[in-house]
């Protein structure tokens, strides 16, 4: 595949787009399209509902990306690593940036970024050697602009490597053990404390900058309860207090405690009590 140069006022960049054999599609990890972009003023890129994983490196200057509802500042040695089935949208500004890339697909790749989340994996990441990922880019941008009739053998195996680096980078290192210990005080402090609110997993991820399925884990780990069975378990306490102590409605009680109606905590009260609420009041 011929590398084609392209410039105009907003970039300027070397890249191939890249055919796989039929064989390579269905079977291998594949090249789309590989290239180096340096930026020439403000730009933004933006895409959604693309069959592609896109991984790319700030060779420099700086940017950020949108991804999943969630703004990530970039700089020079991050990386971005992300399912291009969602949305996104990656843009430099004042200090424009230069990137090298690669867009690939294949077999499970889709569940391959999956567990790459579900270790905590962020979508930007500064790797502790980008040496490593750029020799491997670089590897792979000349194995397909080569004659050899093997590259797609070639650059399968160079795109596992890359996937290797990526999950490799998707766990905390251990020297983060207090920062994770502190930042699960501050979920488990919130979920205290806001209980009669809407929580989700979802919003304390966003609230505390934390991957939903590394959360989820981790909060397991060192609770030994769910996160939602924690906030199931405050919300019950919460309302057992309010029964014993108060003279407040199973309907008011409710509503304190965010369950949202009486049914609902009455469901949930006989299903972790063995009793209704009122007898439960009655009792004590």
């Amino acid at each position: 595949m011929d590398e084609q140069l392209f410039k105009n006022n907003i970039v300027s960049s070397r890249r191939i787009l890249y055919t796989p054999s039929p064989f390579a599609r269905e079977s291998l990890y594949h090249l789309q399209e590989s290239g180096i972009l340096r930026a020439n003023q403000p730009h933004s890129s933006q895409r959604e509902h693309l069959a592609s994983v896109l991984f790319f490196i700030v060779l420099e200057g700086a940017g950020s990306l949108l991804y999943d509802g969630r703004e990530y500042s970039l700089h020079q040695g991050d990386c971005v690593f992300i399912d291009c089935t969602h949305a996104y949208t990656h843009r430099t500004e004042k200090d424009l940036w230069s990137l090298q890339w690669i867009h690939f697909h294949g077999p499970e790749v889709q569940e391959i970024y999956r567990k790459y989340c579900e270790r905590g994996g962020q979508p930007a990441f500064h790797p502790k050697e980008a040496a490593a990922f750029i020799r491997l880019l670089n590897d792979i941008h000349s194995t397909a602009a080569s004659t050899d009739y093997i590259r797609d053998m070639h650059i399968n195996e160079k795109i596992a490597s890359l996937l290797t680096l990526c999950m490799e980078e998707s766990r905390w290192p251990e020297e983060n053990t207090t920062a994770k210990k502190r930042s699960l005080a501050e979920v488990k402090a919130y979920i205290d404390h806001h209980y009669a609110e809407k929580i989700t997993l979802e919003d304390l991820s966003s609230r505390f900058f934390i991957n939903r399925f590394y959360l989820a884990r981790i909060f397991h780990e060192k609770y030994g309860i769910t996160v939602n069975a924690y906030i199931r378990q405050v919300r019950l306490t919460r309302a057992k207090e309010l029964l014993r102590f108060s003279d407040l409605s199973l309907e008011e009680i409710s509503i304190r405690c965010g369950f949202g109606n009486g049914a609902y905590l009455s469901r949930s009260f006989r299903k972790a009590e063995g009793i209704p609420p009122l007898e439960y009041r009655r009792q004590w």
